[in-house]
């Protein structure tokens, strides 16, 4: 950890007590999904533009783990995900 009473580091080490290949394919999932979702990208350019260093990684790596709850809500809701269309 990289805390110092409210101080809280920007870089955070990912843990790396999953399954590799499940995280690499959450990760290049949501570089996929930025391209074709404008609520993903917003978010993604949001934290891209948050990060000190490093910033792709990071955005990439949040963005993930945005998708990963996005997934999850709706699995355990039974739905399906549809964008916002404007008509």
């Amino acid at each position: 950890q990289h805390q110092s009473g409210n101080f809280k580091g920007d870089q955070t080490p990912m843990t790396h007590s999953g399954d590799n290949y499940l995280r690499y394919y959450l990760i290049e999932a949501a570089g996929s999904i930025i391209r074709y979702d404008d609520t993903m990208r917003t978010y993604y350019q949001k934290k891209y533009s948050e990060a000190i260093r490093s910033p792709r990684k990071r955005a990439l790596a949040l963005t993930a783990r945005k998708l990963i709850r996005v997934i999850y809500t709706l699995l355990s809701r039974h739905q399906i995900y549809q964008k916002e269309e404007l008509v």
